[in-house]
C-alpha cells in the first residue's frame, strides 16, 4: 500500500486535537497499518537533555508504530507557550514549509500513513505571510477538524470549514469531542453541527480524564479508510 496522510487540525485552541489525534493513530494501528506522526510546529515545550521536547509530539510519538527521529516528527520546536510566529520571530527563525515537505516525505516512506496534528485552528500564523492552513495544503493531504464541542462551536466549525474549502483543501469529516462536560443541549448542538456542515460526525469523543492515553477512534480510523480509498481510488 503506497504511503498517504492526513492533517489533523481544530476549530481552536484547547480543542483536544492531540488527544484525537493520539486517538485516531491508535485506532489506525488496530487496523494493522504501519502509522507515522508528524507535529511540524509546537510552542509550549520543556528543556530536556536531548534538547527541546513538546508534550503533544511525545504523545502522538507514544503511539505511533512507525518510528522516527524526533526532530524529523517535530523539526520546528519552541519553549514558550505562545502563538508558533511570535515564538519563531524571538529566536530569529523562519519556518520552511519545504522543509516541512521534506520530513513528511521521509515519514511516508517509513509508513503507510502520516497523521499530521497543526497548532491552533486552521488560520494559526506560522509566519509573516503563512498559516497552518496554508501547511496543509501544500502537504496535500485530507483534513479532518477536531470539533471542540462547547458553546460557540458551531460557528467555528462552519467558519473553518469555509475556510478550509476556500483554499481547496479536501475535507475528509469532522470529530467532535466533548471538552466542556457541562455543555447544555449536546444532542441538539450535535445535530445542528451534523446538519450544517454536511455530514455526521466520524466519531464522538466523551470527555474523558486528562490525557485519555487508552483512547483508540477505532470507529473514526475504519471511516476515514474508506474515505481515503475512495478519494485516492485504493482499496485498503
Amino acid at each position: 500500500m503506497s504511503a498517504k496522510g492526513v492533517f489533523i487540525t481544530g476549530t481552536d485552541t484547547g480543542v483536544g486535537k492531540t488527544v484525537v489525534a493520539a486517538g485516531l493513530v491508535r485506532g489506525l494501528v488496530s487496523k494493522g497499518l504501519r502509522v507515522a506522526v508528524m507535529k511540524p510546529i509546537a510552542s509550549g515545550s520543556a528543556r530536556t537533555p536531548e534538547g527541546l521536547r513538546n508534550e503533544d509530539a511525545l504523545t502522538l510519538i507514544g503511539a505511533a508504530n512507525a518510528a522516527a527521529p524526533y526532530e524529523t516528527v517535530n523539526p520546528y520546536c519552541f519553549e514558550p507557550a505562545i502563538s508558533p510566529h511570535i515564538a519563531a520571530e524571538d529566536v530569529k527563525i523562519s519556518v520552511d514549509i519545504t522543509q516541512i515537505e521534506r520530513n513528511f516525505d521521509t515519514l511516508a516512506a517509513l509508513s503507510d500513513l502520516v497523521v499530521v496534528e497543526g497548532a491552533g485552528g486552521w488560520l494559526a500564523p506560522i509566519g509573516p505571510h503563512e498559516s497552518i492552513g496554508d501547511l496543509a495544503v501544500a502537504l496535500n493531504v485530507p483534513v479532518v477538524l477536531v470539533v471542540g464541542l462547547r458553546l460557540g462551536c458551531i460557528n467555528h466549525a462552519l467558519l473553518t470549514q469555509l475556510a478550509i474549502k476556500s483554499q481547496g483543501a479536501r475535507l475528509a469529516g469532522w470529530i467532535a469531542n466533548a471538552i466542556d462536560p457541562a455543555m447544555a443541549r449536546r444532542a441538539e448542538n450535535l445535530e445542528t453541527l451534523a446538519r450544517l456542515l454536511g455530514e455526521p460526525p466520524l466519531e464522538i469523543v466523551p470527555t474523558l480524564a486528562s490525557g485519555a492515553p487508552s483512547l483508540e477512534l477505532t470507529e473514526a480510523a475504519a471511516k476515514l479508510l474508506t474515505v481515503i480509498s475512495k478519494s485516492a481510488a485504493v482499496s485498503y
